[in-house]
Parts: C-alpha cells; sequence; structure tokens
C-alpha cells in the first residue's frame, strides 16, 4: 500500500505509516502524475488539483482532502472513475469562528462597527457559519442567516443587504446547481446595501466579485473589509490587499486545534477506506499566550501579508501556532 501526502498536513508525518506499507510527502503543489502513478491513495489540501489530469494513468482509488473545502476535487471525475473521496467538514469550524470574533474585536477597538448595537447576517450556515453564530451571540444584538440549500431561510439576501451592519460569509464556492455561490456578493447586491456594513470572506475567494467591492468601498457602500479567501490566491489583488481593514492569506481556519481535527478526520477515513481498526488521537502543542482564544488578533497576520504579498504561501505554510 502507498500513499502520497502533501507534506504541509499538520501533525501527519509518523502517523500514516501505521496504516502504509510507503508513504512519500511531497508539496501539494508540486504532485503530478509521476508521483500517484503507481500510489493507493492520496491525501492532500487545497493546492493539489485532483481530476483525470492527475488521476487518469493512476491507480489511486482513494482521495482524501484535509479541509472543509473541496473545490479543488474534480468529484464528478472522481465518481466516475471509481476513485472515492472525503472531506472533512466542519474541522476548523471554531477556528474560522474565532478569527471572525477576534477580527471583529479589533474593527470595533478602530470604530468601525458597535458589535452591541450590530445586526450580524450569516449567509451560509453549515459547520462554519454555525460557529460563528454560536461565537458572536454574546456580543451582537441580533443574528440573521441566509442558507437555502439548507432549507434555512430566516432572511433573503436583499434582506440581509437592507438591514445588516455585519456581513459574513460561510458557504463553499459553487459554479452550478440551483444555488450557485460564484460571486454570490456581486455589484447589485452591494448596490442595494442599506447600512454600509462590514463584509468578511472566510468562505472562498470566488464567492465575492473582489472588483465589485473595491467599488464599493470607493463609493462608501461598504464600510470595510475583512479578506481571508480571495479570487487567485496567492496571486491576490493589490489594491483590495491595501484598502482591507485585515487582509490574511486564508487561514481563519489554522489554528491548530482544526488543524489537528483535519488531520485526524483524514487518517481515520483513510483507516476506514482500507478496512483498518487503528485509533488516533492527534494533539496539537501550546501556543503562545498572545495566539491563544481571546487573545490572538488577526491584525497580527495582516500586517505581515501586507508587508509581504508575495509571500502568501509562505506564510500559510509556515502559519504561527495558534490556539483556540
Amino acid at each position: 500500500m502507498k500513499v502520497v501526502v502533501d507534506d504541509k498536513i499538520p501533525f501527519i508525518q509518523g502517523q500514516v505509516e501505521r496504516l502504509a506499507d510507503e508513504v512519500v510527502y511531497l508539496p501539494g503543489a508540486a504532485i503530478g502524475p509521476a508521483d500517484v502513478r503507481d500510489a493507493d491513495a492520496l491525501l492532500v489540501r487545497t493546492r493539489t488539483q485532483c481530476n483525470a489530469q492527475l488521476l487518469k494513468d493512476s491507480r489511486v482509488r482513494f482521495v482524501a482532502t484535509a479541509t472543509i473545502g473541496y473545490d479543488h476535487l474534480d468529484t464528478h471525475y472522481l465518481d466516475e472513475a471509481g476513485i472515492q473521496w472525503t472531506n472533512c467538514p466542519g474541522c476548523n469550524a471554531t477556528s474560522v469562528a474565532q478569527y471572525v470574533r477576534n477580527a471583529l474585536m479589533e474593527a470595533e477597538k478602530a470604530g468601525l462597527v458597535s458589535l452591541s448595537q450590530a445586526t450580524l447576517g450569516i449567509v451560509g450556515y453549515g459547520h462554519v457559519g454555525r460557529a460563528v453564530g454560536q461565537a458572536l451571540r454574546p456580543y451582537v444584538k441580533r443574528i440573521v442567516v441566509n442558507d437555502p440549500p439548507l432549507s434555512i431561510l430566516q432572511a433573503t439576501l436583499q434582506d440581509i443587504a437592507a438591514s445588516c451592519d455585519i456581513i459574513t460569509l460561510h458557504t463553499p464556492l459553487t459554479t452550478d446547481g440551483l444555488y450557485p455561490t460564484w460571486h454570490l456578493v456581486d455589484g447589485p447586491l452591494l448596490q442595494s446595501l442599506q447600512r454600509s456594513p462590514v463584509i468578511i470572506n472566510a468562505a472562498r475567494g470566488g464567492v465575492v466579485d473582489e472588483e465589485a467591492l473595491l467599488q464599493a468601498l470607493d463609493k462608501g457602500l461598504v464600510r470595510q473589509a475583512i479578506i481571508d479567501t480571495w479570487e487567485g490566491e496567492p496571486a491576490i489583488n493589490p489594491t483590495l490587499l491595501r484598502h482591507a481593514f485585515i487582509a490574511t492569506p486564508h487561514i481563519a481556519g489554522y489554528s491548530a486545534d482544526g488543524k489537528a481535527n483535519a488531520t485526524q478526520m483524514t487518517l481515520e477515513a483513510l483507516a476506514q477506506w482500507m478496512g483498518r481498526e487503528i485509533q488516533f488521537h492527534i494533539q496539537p502543542p501550546l501556543a503562545s499566550d498572545s495566539r491563544t482564544g481571546l487573545r490572538y488578533s488577526p491584525l497580527e497576520d495582516s500586517e505581515k501579508l501586507k508587508a509581504d504579498p508575495a509571500g502568501f504561501e509562505l506564510q500559510r505554510g509556515k502559519y504561527p501556532l495558534r490556539r483556540e
């Protein structure tokens, strides 16, 4: 049994070896057809595009991504090819909630919003959206939710545009189906905003039309932006980077707790696929007090990215330890 593993999956080295005879660790973006040709399973993150181009001449029959998002998996191809695949829903939900809560606390300190008087709109109410709601319920005046795919439609997008002081996005990135989310936040929606909200994107870059967002910021339709996920990353929009109050390199879900959860879920899925009964207990190390709980400030990560936009991938890959 041979398994190819993205070498940036945290806390995984030494664990896959409990299941496989041969384990090869490679940078996710560098994994190519030659690397997987004789592999049985592939464990990845978002930087590996798992599609026919990568896998058609391989013997891979199992793909796991140690992430919530799976838009880098061509699931249609995988299903047709008989390749079992899995992701890690909810693994870093509380990590993203910590990021959103703490970022909004910084926004309040900067005079951008008064949380106790604010109506918070959550677009996307799966694992992450629910965790964000739970984290912010003690701080905000009111929460409204929009998630048609889950039949949770307390508010339409138009209602949220009209009534919310903060809009935070937690949808997957989809381009088809009944409720596509690509450019869900577009020019017409931004033009309809009534309360000049703070907009947070910690979902996927393509959920927001970034050029339209810049125009809305320029016109004062949007008070400020907190951006963790970007269109075209790691080649991110330099103008939006400069204008955003907080701009971070796709690390909202990067707490050590979230990473440990994802790694454990990935290992358990691999073991189940192999028919093995092995227990995994992935425990992250302690972080400094300044990067733990309410004391963690996303401004620190934002300052690094604004000072070195070209270091986007390096800052993700070497993200300093943070605990929830």
